[in-house]
Order: structure tokens, then sequence, then C-alpha cells
């Protein structure tokens, strides 16, 4: 089964049970955040670091390594 989420405008397919940033890593994004002028992604995986904070649904600093996708995610990135 698969799962579609918006980013930025953009619509990416993912598949069902993937995280954000799954998703997103496999649509080829390596980075959906700025901090400090430098473009930030998935560093740690696990929650940690807050390197892939974004945006989901109105909702700011949602870590996309542990969110699961879920059909019709609005995903924005978030600028620090």
């Amino acid at each position: 089964m698969s799962v579609r989420i918006r980013f930025d405008g953009d619509e990416i397919a993912g598949r069902d049970g993937q995280t954000i940033a799954g998703v997103l890593l496999g649509a080829g994004r390596r980075s959906w955040r700025s901090a400090a002028g430098a473009e930030r992604g998935v560093f740690c995986g696990i929650g940690v670091c807050q390197d892939c904070v974004v945006t989901v649904n109105g909702i700011e600093n949602v870590r996309a390594c542990q969110r699961t996708a879920h059909e019709g995610d609005i995903v924005e990135r978030e600028a620090r």
C-alpha cells in the first residue's frame, strides 16, 4: 500500500508505514531544513539530534525520523 504526502507543494509517494524522513529520502530529498546557513536532514535517525524537524499539518518541531507518514500529510521546511 502507498501513502502520499505534500512537501513544499510537491506530492511525494512512499510506502505505508514509512516515516516522513523515509518517504523524503526515498524521493531523493536529502535535506529539508536550514539551520545556521546549512541544509539539514536526517543525522542520527533516532530522534535525538533534532536535525530532521519539520512542520507537519501546521504542527512545528516534528521529528521526521520518528513520525509515520500519513496519507495527505502536509510537510513544510523549518528554518532556524
